[in-house]
């Protein structure tokens, strides 16, 4: 099981990199080896200064060794050796007008038991009803193909609540699908999981072809970085993956390479009343995006 996880995953970094570079045009992706002190290692892959993606990074990794008595007891299965491999990617785009995506799928073990977790999401920083509605109906419909153990609804719901800063009461972004401790049969799971990764491509390339050349100037670039402040807060405050890689000595600079090249805070920043900027506030109110008319 593990080795055919792994295997699929590294198949799917490959993928995935390769379409990313012919959306981009021009920047390349640099790749890193490494090794993990305490076991296994990965490839981190980041993309930079492009004509559409500023920075970008997609990572797999397969790891293993002990987790600690106190973050062994927040998983579960029997004992403290783990074996984890998945992919991570996120990536920042120049435009504004491009939103923000962020996936992820992975495999676990913890002595005998296992599960899969991952998801995707999107952040964007100006209102594209189409965009958004386009998004959750490639979700869906991969859902939708697996049958009534996976659950589009369920997922929909625990991405919009997981991916939410409870400290500033908003969501980050307009969500997608999150899951995690998925367990069962493993055929139908791993199925479920690869053909999620396959569709990522397709929920993602439409909606940063169709923005990519949208003129933009100094005032959507700084709404952008306030925004991807928020992003900031969320994956050092919240995020799964982030806290897994801290607490299993993972390599910093790979789980930090979900931060934006830049950002900002200005204090207590309010958009203009009836700006496209203040639209987006009310625009990330979780809604049934699949079965909105565009």
């Amino acid at each position: 099981m593990y080795e055919a996880c792994a295997a699929y995953f590294r198949s799917l970094q490959d993928r995935i990199c390769s379409a990313l570079e012919e959306l981009d045009g021009s920047a390349r992706f640099r790749e890193d080896l490494w090794e993990r002190p305490g076991g296994g290692g990965g490839r981190t892959r980041v993309i930079a200064h492009g004509t559409v993606l500023e920075k970008g990074g997609v990572n797999f990794s397969d790891v293993h060794g002990e987790f600690s008595e106190e973050f062994a007891k927040q998983m579960p299965g029997e004992g403290r050796n783990f074996r984890a491999t998945g992919i991570s990617l996120v990536l920042h785009p120049l435009n504004p007008f491009v939103p923000t995506v962020h996936a992820n799928f992975r495999f676990l073990m913890k002595g005998n038991t296992w599960w899969f977790g991952g998801g995707a999401d999107l952040t964007p920083y100006y209102p594209f009803r189409e965009d958004v509605i386009h998004f959750h109906r490639v979700w869906k419909t991969v859902c939708t193909r697996h049958g009534p153990r996976i659950d589009y609804g369920h997922m929909k719901r625990w991405c919009d609540e997981y991916f939410f800063l409870h400290h500033r009461q908003e969501p980050r972004g307009v969500g997608g699908i999150f899951f995690d401790y998925l367990q069962g049969d493993f055929e139908p799971l791993f199925a479920f999981v690869r053909d999620a990764g396959d569709a990522f491509l397709g929920a993602y390339l439409p909606i940063a072809r169709r923005r990519k050349n949208e003129p933009f100037g100094e005032r959507e670039r700084m709404w952008q970085q306030i925004r991807r402040g928020r992003y900031v807060e969320f994956n050092l405050l919240y995020d799964r993956g982030t806290i897994f890689g801290l607490k299993t000595a993972g390599r910093i600079e790979s789980i930090l390479m979900s931060l934006p090249p830049t950002v900002r805070w200005e204090y207590d920043y309010q958009p203009e009343p009836g700006s496209r900027e203040a639209e987006l506030l009310e625009f990330l109110r979780p809604r049934d995006w699949a079965e909105e008319s565009p």
